[in-house]
């Protein structure tokens, strides 16, 4: 069985919710586009004024995520 890995993208400041919601359908488009497999996508709130997007991919495709979209971190789920 395949680790999971959560690629997260952070957002601060006020509107940090809002904008990690929006980033949420761009992971989702590119998913999509890229016809690659998912487990979730979603953000989580760490304060009021810090969120973060992630989605969770298996390890096999977290080199084409990854290279792709940039994300500020990542952890093994």
């Amino acid at each position: 069985m395949s680790r999971k890995i959560k690629l997260l993208w952070d957002f601060r400041g006020p509107d940090a919710q809002e904008t990690a919601k929006h980033h949420t359908i761009h992971l989702k488009e590119f998913a999509a586009l890229e016809n690659l497999t998912f487990h979730e996508i979603d953000i989580e709130e760490k304060n009021p004024r810090l969120f973060a997007a992630f989605i969770t991919v298996d390890e096999k495709d977290m080199k084409t995520y990854r290279d792709a979209l940039k994300p500020h971190r990542g952890e093994v789920g």
